[in-house]
């Protein structure tokens, strides 16, 4: 699966997700841009894939703000000429009592999870309808888009708005050939993999909690050419979770 010379943004591509997602594309020949506001980790890590033989550029940005993913896009422009692919990943999770949470935090996490899933798509959408073969936008969700643990509001809200933006993006730009799907991860651990208890793994039907690769792999079907026919769609990553009856005994 080749993507020689196509140009991927990746947003919160300093770490996690995005890290091993931008990785991933570096390694099947794209041109990647690392987007987030870690300005140390992402040049670290397009450091990293340029000695590994790969071609990344970073770019500061603020996700929140529509001049910085302004200022991305044309960044990309100038150094690659267009744009093909575009991973919404950047997001943050708070975990506070709805009783707690601010009006200020609310629109922080809305802000970061959602209205920069608009605004890059958006934005990056004006470049890819300008290709021949126009583009392919994959955004981040989260199976709690659709299932939930106490004191989750904001990052439910998000998550689900980015499912429902999803399917709205992908009717709006199908007339310019872009796809727009999305990837709802469960337990995808970044950190400590070899910490994980036995329990852990064995609670999931795949026997085994999931990995930043295992997202990785599901963007580079959801946007390679091939697999045009899919868009509108809500991905979910999960290792079966979502489908299975749980009960305390």
């Amino acid at each position: 699966m080749s993507f020689e010379q196509l140009v991927v943004i990746v947003t919160g591509a300093a770490n996690g997700i995005g890290k091993e997602v931008s990785r991933e594309y570096a390694k099947k020949g794209a041109r990647v841009v690392l987007a987030d506001v870690d300005e140390t980790e992402g040049l670290h890590h397009a450091e990293a894939i340029n000695r590994m033989g790969g071609q990344a550029i970073f770019v500061k940005t603020d996700i929140r703000k529509e001049e910085d993913v302004i200022q991305l896009m044309n960044k990309t422009v100038e150094q690659y000429g267009t744009i093909d692919i575009l991973i919404n990943n950047a997001g943050v999770s708070r975990w506070k009592s709805p009783y707690e949470l601010s009006i200020d935090e609310w629109d922080d996490i809305i802000n970061t999870n959602l209205r920069s899933v608009f605004l890059c798509s958006r934005e990056a959408a004006k470049i890819m309808r300008e290709n021949e073969t126009g583009g392919s936008i994959v955004n981040l969700a989260s199976t709690r888009a659709i299932m939930s643990e106490p004191n989750t509001e904001a990052y439910a809200a998000t998550k689900g708005g980015i499912v429902a933006l999803t399917h709205a993006l992908a009717i709006s730009l199908s007339d310019d050939y872009i796809t727009v799907n999305a990837i709802s991860p469960g337990w995808i651990e970044t950190n400590n993999y070899e910490e994980l208890r036995e329990i852990d793994h064995a609670q999931h039907p795949s026997k085994r909690v999931g990995t930043p690769l295992d997202i990785a792999k599901a963007c580079l079907y959801l946007t390679h050419v091939d697999n045009n026919f899919v868009t509108g769609t809500n991905l979910v990553v999960d290792g079966g979770m979502t489908r299975k009856m749980i009960y305390e005994h």
